[in-house]
């Protein structure tokens, strides 16, 4: 599950660091799975360590998002048949605003990062220029 920032600051207000339950993949900052399960999921409790800290994804489900077919139930949710047309409706309106938010953070961390990149990339053009074109062991 793909996190947003407010979910890794309220995480990080409940004592976890970022590192310990989130992965970056592919540009996208997910929810840490151990042995298949959610990093918070106690096997030994059998439930939740953060349930009131809980992500907003977490909060919204068993309603998601799939490419295919957008908005919908989870189909492998056993409880999934007790979500109302009209709860599906209010929590498909909050993940869509969550995916925006999402896809807009990640376009924003982007570009700060090709900003960051094209920065490096000119000061070493202009330490490369200072010494002559000379090669002093840096490209």
């Amino acid at each position: 599950m793909e996190l947003s920032s407010d979910d890794i600051r309220r995480l990080e207000g409940a004592g976890y660091h970022r590192n310990q339950f989130s992965v970056l993949n592919n540009h996208e900052i997910r929810l840490m799975n151990v042995d298949g399960r959610c990093y918070f999921y106690s096997l030994n409790e059998r439930k939740c360590q953060v349930y009131k800290k809980r992500l907003l994804g977490c909060r919204l489900y068993p309603v998601v998002y799939s490419d295919d077919e957008g908005v919908m139930v989870d189909k492998l949710c056993p409880m999934g048949h007790t979500v109302s047309k009209r709860e599906s409706r209010t929590k498909g309106s909050v993940l869509r605003k969550l995916l925006r938010k999402i896809d807009e953070e990640r376009r924003c961390a982007m570009i700060r990062y090709q900003r960051k990149s094209v920065q490096m990339r000119t000061e070493q053009i202009k330490e490369h220029m200072k010494t002559g074109g000379v090669n002093n062991g840096t490209s």
